[in-house]
């Protein structure tokens, strides 16, 4: 168990400085079990604490983890310069808390995107030395061929990089869709190697990091939710499709 002021509460959960969350509560703002609080020095207990808000009702939560559904032309950065960063689809409490992306997609690429303020898990979930699989469904120009799934499990080569670059797995989902499953997180790398064995990426989403899969978070694009400790649990679970 652990105890903080309530001030200490308010700006730990990204509500502004010390001093504007001691006048929130100086007005009464913040109220825990239907009560108003007005004690900036009252030792809470954090432990499932809930208060509200400016008439709303939060949780407290000592970290962040969230995924969220990643719709087109968003950038995955704390300074976009093209388009709306991801950040402005959650709320303003998880910046001033320094909540990041967990990795980065593409403006236009979609689909399943952690985001936490927890260095050590996104170091672990993003580094390429921890081999966290990552699925992707691709949508091609070309036709999906035999050739093309062989080629892509074998290695292509791309700029810049020492080694050829080779899929876990690749299969075809239809004539122009394939799913395909990398660890190494290398910058475009799915258009990269699509590109290099002849073929073209026109639309890419991520359906599913380690066990953990878009499709059963029900969430539509833009939409995001927390994640608890089994849903976190499937992210370092031995993999499986």
């Amino acid at each position: 168990m652990s105890k903080l002021t309530l001030d200490r509460i308010l700006h730990t959960q990204g509500f502004g400085t010390r001093k504007w969350c001691r006048e929130l509560i100086a007005r009464g703002e913040v109220s825990i079990a239907g009560t108003a609080s007005t004690d900036t020095n009252a030792q809470i207990e954090t432990d499932n604490l809930e208060f509200t808000i400016f008439g709303k009702l939060w949780t407290y939560r000592e970290q962040v983890y969230v995924a969220l559904n990643k719709p087109a032309n968003f950038e995955c950065s704390r300074k976009p310069s093209h388009h709306p960063g991801v950040l402005t689809i959650l709320p303003d409490q998880f910046t001033r808390r320094d909540v990041q992306p967990v990795g980065r997609l593409d403006h236009d690429t979609t689909g399943l995107l952690l985001m936490s303020d927890d260095g050590a898990f996104i170091h672990t979930q993003s580094s390429p030395r921890h081999h966290v699989p990552k699925v992707y469904i691709a949508t091609t120009h070309d036709p999906v061929t035999p050739d093309l799934i062989e080629l892509l499990l074998k290695g292509v080569k791309l700029h810049d990089e020492p080694n050829p670059l080779a899929a876990e797995t690749c299969r075809m989902i239809d004539e122009n869709h394939l799913e395909i499953v990398l660890e190494q997180g290398k910058y475009h790398q799915v258009k990269r190697m699509l590109a290099a064995a002849e073929n073209h990426c026109t639309a890419l989403t991520r359906s599913q990091i380690g066990n953990l899969r878009l499709s059963d978070l029900k969430l539509a694009a833009g939409e995001w939710c927390y994640l608890d400790a089994t849903q976190l649990a499937l992210l370092t679970a031995p993999f499986t499709q």
